[in-house]
């Protein structure tokens, strides 16, 4: 992973840039990102396709869910990708702009995977703490936070292209590098990124879950006080509707925490590897252990369609079920998904009749 490393890319390294590299754990790195970049390339394009190819029945959760797999998408073909070919080569190859270019883009996709879980999350909280919001199938085409998080993305990564160029690490010798100002350049930049990247959006997304789910405890007691008054009042129309929600409400507040806590733990170990590397002047840069945490990060992108999978089918023959026309279970779930937010209205206001 080159895209922050500063084994790949800070000006002070460049000095070694003539040292031969550890042939055997440039193998291992070889294979972990072949496996990596097809299991995700497979995974994520077969969602996307699927996705697709119902992209009139639109709900939210499905658009941050299609999003998401374009995301992971561009971390396959733009980060895992280039680096791999960067490891069977060795050094770089390519002109200036191609440099650029690849480095702007690794960090694109960085920055998109996680603002579209922040958006998701938010999402969610809307839908659960915010239940009069009215979500339309017309406006779920033009998702404000899907925007946002594409916005984000797109502008954050800007000093890549500043930052990273095409130079001479030793004579005759040419590698995509980056150039900082010493002694304090590298240190700001990697301790910045992950702030925006990692601190902040789970700093985001640990508050609306919070508030998530006491509102979820909340209405749960609220509606237990209620059952327990009207025992003996017969079961309407309304309530059995309420009921049939809550298990919708559940499965799309799990699928959200699970890929929040598989985003935590596959990033984590690659931004306190990065911040490590660069605050600690002792620190093994070039042992195993660091390239493989490091490579740790790009699971997240095999883990997300995998997630979505396992919570609308069963894997491994969710995939091929999901390539079916007839998709009752998939199905199922966005109806419930779709009618979520509207039937928590209707509970609400349900409890709120009733005292």
């Amino acid at each position: 992973m080159a895209c922050l490393n500063s084994s790949n890319g800070s000006g002070e390294d460049a000095l070694y840039g003539d040292q031969p590299r550890d042939e055997r754990l440039a193998q291992v790195e070889i294979a972990l990102l072949s496996i990596i970049f097809i299991t995700a390339g497979i995974l994520n394009l077969g969602v996307l396709l699927v996705l697709w190819k119902r992209r009139k029945q639109l709900s939210r959760m499905r658009v941050f869910v299609f999003h998401l797999c374009v995301a992971d998408l561009v971390v396959t073909f733009f980060q895992v990708c280039p680096q791999l070919m960067w490891d069977v080569t060795d050094r770089f190859v390519g002109p200036d702009v191609l440099c650029r270019l690849v480095k702007y883009l690794q960090v694109v996709g960085m920055f998109a995977s996680t603002y579209m879980i922040v958006a998701m999350t938010i999402d969610r909280y809307q839908a659960i703490c915010k239940p009069m919001v009215t979500f339309q199938k017309r406006r779920a085409r033009c998702n404000g936070p899907v925007c946002a998080a594409w916005c984000v993305s797109l502008v954050g990564s800007l000093p890549q292209i500043f930052i990273f160029s095409r130079v001479e690490v030793a004579p005759g010798v040419y590698d995509c590098w980056a150039q900082f100002i010493k002694p304090w350049g590298l240190r700001t930049y990697v301790t910045w990124t992950t702030l925006v990247i990692f601190v902040l959006p789970i700093l985001t997304v640990t508050v609306c879950q919070v508030r998530i789910c006491r509102t979820v405890n909340l209405n749960f007691h609220m509606k237990t006080h209620h059952n327990g008054e009207v025992v003996s009042r017969p079961p309407s129309s309304r309530a059995s509707n309420v009921a049939g929600v809550s298990k919708a409400r559940v499965k799309t507040l799990k699928m959200t925490v699970v890929i929040v806590v598989a985003y935590v733990i596959c990033w984590a170990p690659f931004f306190t590897v990065q911040l490590w590397s660069v605050w600690d002047d002792e620190a093994p840069t070039h042992t195993a252990t660091f390239t493989i945490l490091m490579l740790l990060a790009s699971l997240n992108s095999c883990a997300n369609p995998c997630i979505y999978l396992l919570f609308n089918g069963k894997l491994p023959n969710g995939l091929l079920s999901l390539m079916c026309e007839a998709q009752p279970d998939l199905n199922e779930s966005i109806q419930e998904e779709a009618t979520m937010v509207s039937s928590m209205y209707i509970s609400l206001k349900s409890l709120s009749d009733c005292r």
